[in-house]
C-alpha cells in the first residue's frame, strides 16, 4: 500500500511506454491500430518501431480480423482502438475471430468508460464489460493505476488466451507501492484493510473508493477497498472474504449498472445463499448527462464523497 498518494501518468501512456520497452526486445510484438496511434499514445512506438505497427484506418472490424490472423501466425498482437467502437462495431469479430478461434489477441479499449466526456453517449464505453462477459473465452481487465497497468501488460505479452483491457485518458493517482505490491491476473488486490464494509472497485473509480475509505475512517468507519482489476477470471475468494468478514458491500465501476462488476458480485453472493447489505454504484439505465469524467463521476455518486454517503446509508449511519 502506498504511504502517501502521488499522481502518476494516464494509464494509456504507461501502456504505450511499457509496450515500447517490451517490443524493442521482442520482434513478435505487434500493434494494430484503427487511426488511433495519437489517441493511444503510440506515436513514439510508431516512430521507433515502424515495422511493428500496422495502421488499418477507421475500420475496426478489419482491425480485429487482421489481428486474429497475425496471432495465428505466432505474433503477439495488441489491437488498439477506442473502447466505444472496438466493442460495438467489431463485436462479431471479437466473438468469432478472436474468442471462438482462440487467438491470443489483446484487444485494447482506449479512452474507455466516460473518458471522452463531453462527446456524449455515442462515445462512452459503459457497455463493454456486459457484452464481453457474454462471450466465452476472453479475459477482461481494467487496471486502476500505473502499477496495475504496467504489470497487466507485462503479463499479457505472454498470455495464452484472448484478452480485453480497458484504459482511460486521465492521469491516475498511485495506489500501490511497486516494491511490495503483487499483481496477478485474476487475483484482486486489497488496497485498504477494513472490517465494517467493503468497497470493491474496478478500473479508474478505484482512487475514489480509497478517498471514500479515508473519509469514513475519520468517522470511525473501517472500510476495506479491493481493486478487482480482473473481471474475468473473477476473484471469487476476495468477494467471499469480504462478504463473510465485513458487514456490507459496495461495488463501483465506470460502467452501466447492468451486466458489470456489481451484477457479477450480486449473482455470486445470491447463488451462495449469502445475504448482506449491498449496493451497485455505476451509471444508471439511461443516457447519461454530458460532462467531463470528473463531473459525471460526481453526478452519479462515483466520487469519494458520493461513495462515502452510500456507505453511511448502507450501514445506517448518520452524521
Amino acid at each position: 500500500m502506498a504511504t502517501e498518494k502521488t499522481m502518476g501518468k494516464p494509464n494509456q501512456q504507461v501502456f504505450s511506454d511499457t509496450l515500447l520497452d517490451l517490443a524493442q526486445n521482442d520482434k513478435d510484438i505487434l500493434v494494430v491500430t484503427s487511426d488511433s496511434r495519437g489517441s493511444g499514445k503510440l506515436v513514439a512506438f510508431g516512430e521507433t518501431l515502424p515495422e511493428q505497427i500496422v495502421e488499418v484506418g477507421i475500420a475496426e472490424q478489419n482491425l480485429v480480423g487482421l489481428s486474429s490472423g497475425l496471432a495465428a501466425g505466432g505474433k503477439k498482437v495488441f489491437a488498439v482502438s477506442p473502447a466505444c467502437f472496438v466493442t460495438i462495431r467489431s463485436l462479431e469479430q471479437v466473438k468469432n475471430d478472436v474468442a471462438y478461434s482462440d487467438r491470443p489477441v489483446c484487444v485494447v479499449g482506449i479512452s474507455a468508460g466516460v473518458s471522452y466526456g463531453l462527446l456524449g453517449s455515442t462515445h462512452h464505453a459503459i457497455h463493454d464489460y456486459a457484452v464481453l462477459r457474454c462471450i466465452n473465452n476472453i479475459d477482461i481487465l481494467a487496471p486502476a493505476d500505473n502499477f496495475e497497468t504496467e504489470q497487466v501488460l507485462r503479463a499479457l505479452v505472454e498470455h495464452p488466451r484472448p484478452a480485453y483491457i480497458r484504459l482511460g485518458k486521465q492521469a491516475m493517482p498511485n495506489l500501490h507501492d511497486p516494491a511490495t505490491a503483487i499483481f496477478e491476473i485474476g487475483k484482486a488486490i486489497q488496497v485498504r484493510p477494513g472490517t465494517d464494509l467493503t468497497i470493491i472497485s474496478i478500473g479508474e473509480p478505484t482512487p475514489h473508493a480509497v478517498d471514500a475509505a479515508d473519509l469514513l475512517a475519520k468517522e470511525g468507519i473501517s472500510c476495506r477497498v479491493i481493486s478487482m482489476h480482473t473481471l474475468r477470471p473473477f476473484d471469487r475468494d476476495a468477494l467471499m472474504d469480504a462478504a463473510l468478514n465485513t458487514r456490507a458491500i459496495i461495488t463501483v465501476e465506470e460502467h452501466s449498472v447492468n451486466g458489470g462488476l456489481g451484477e457479477l458480485c450480486a449473482s455470486t453472493l445470491m447463488q451462495e445463499g449469502i445475504q448482506i447489505p449491498f449496493k451497485i454504484v455505476g451509471f444508471p439505465d439511461e443516457y447519461t448527462i454530458n460532462g467531463d469524467q470528473e463531473t459525471m463521476f460526481k453526478h452519479y455518486g462515483i466520487s469519494g464523497e458520493g461513495l462515502a454517503e452510500t456507505a453511511r446509508k448502507l450501514l445506517g449511519v448518520r452524521i
